[in-house]
């Protein structure tokens, strides 16, 4: 997201706006959930796509919404607690999904042909769209997995220390470390 002075937007400018947004939601006033998920949305994506790689991320994701939809009536909370939960559950619906994949039996090469059909979408334009958000990723996702976690809950998602710390199951220092060191890593393969 970016503002309208050139500086990039972080997920905690709207915070405010996605808390008024949730309390909406759960009243039942459908325009405030749309305002819910094209805040938090491309968020989870990030993340989810950290975990589990581009070509299953929007399916995961999608689940993520489904669970989230159902149960926002029990979230408590302000914007920041609201991104912590939904990522808790994109993570939860990640590793379930990674699971699922270890013990699935593999795809034959004819089957994987018939998948790989074109779609009905404008794939340019979709490619050019996701381009830096693909390359962002694929960087992130060279780095040791706690470290690329951690850089994803903290950078793309916008949490603090504490609250990716409770997504991970982690004490916030050691994730205040992995992210330091994730982003040390990348800056030394940027620089």
């Amino acid at each position: 997201m970016v503002r309208s002075g050139g500086r990039r937007r972080s997920p905690k400018d709207d915070d405010a706006e996605l808390g008024a947004a949730v309390e909406r939601a759960q009243a039942g006033d459908e325009t405030a959930f749309t305002v819910v998920y094209r805040l938090v949305d491309p968020l989870l994506l990030g993340y989810v796509r950290a975990i589990v790689g581009p070509a299953e991320a929007e399916d995961v994701t999608s689940e993520t919404w489904l669970e989230i939809a159902r149960d926002l009536g029990r979230f408590r909370g302000d914007g920041a607690g609201f991104r912590g939960w939904a990522a808790t559950i994109a993570r939860h619906r990640a590793l379930d999904h990674l699971r699922w994949q270890r013990s699935r039996p593999r795809v034959t090469v004819l089957e994987q042909d018939v998948l790989e059909l074109p779609g009905a979408e404008d794939t340019a334009a979709q490619a050019l769209e996701n381009l830096s958000t693909e390359q962002a990723v694929a960087l992130i996702a060279t780095l040791p997995p706690d470290q690329a976690e951690a850089v994803v809950l903290r950078v793309l998602v916008g949490l603090d220390g504490a609250s990716a710390a409770r997504v991970l199951g982690k004490r916030p220092g050691a994730v205040r470390t992995a992210s330091y060191r994730g982003l040390k890593r990348l800056a030394r393969l940027l620089g």
